[in-house]
Order: structure tokens, then C-alpha cells, then sequence
């Protein structure tokens, strides 16, 4: 995670398996909850919202919680 990153969010969380990281991440400022998937292999990421009582779930089923895209 960025210098940067780290001072405008708090890792709460934060797994990595087959070049996957995967981070819970609170936003000081707005005090929003986020997960943000990383994959290192592609260079690709994404980021999803969660709530205070879902975050768990989309931290460790965040492909399930992504939103369908179309092909």
C-alpha cells in the first residue's frame, strides 16, 4: 500500500494468496469502510464499498460481492 494510501486509510485486514491481495480498509475522512483486490499478477485492481455489517463477507468473498460486468 502507498505512503499516500496509508494516511488517508487504516488497514484493517489484509490477505495475499496466488498474487491476490485483498484489504479492509477504513477511510478516516468519511468514515467508510472499503475492500480493495489487487491482482499482481495482471496489474488490476478494484475497490467495493462495504457496510459495518457486511464487511467481513466482502473481505473474504469480495468476488462474489463485485458486481456482474458485462463481457
Amino acid at each position: 500500500m502507498s505512503r499516500a494510501r496509508q494516511q488517508t486509510f487504516e488497514e484493517f485486514d489484509h490477505r495475499e494468496s496466488n498474487g491476490i491481495a485483498v484489504s479492509l480498509l477504513w477511510h478516516r475522512a468519511s468514515n467508510r469502510l472499503s475492500v480493495l483486490v489487487e491482482d499482481c499478477r495482471l496489474g488490476e485492481s478494484f475497490t467495493l464499498r462495504a457496510r459495518s455489517d457486511n464487511a467481513r463477507d466482502v473481505f473474504t468473498h469480495p468476488y462474489a460481492s463485485q458486481p456482474l460486468l458485462a463481457a
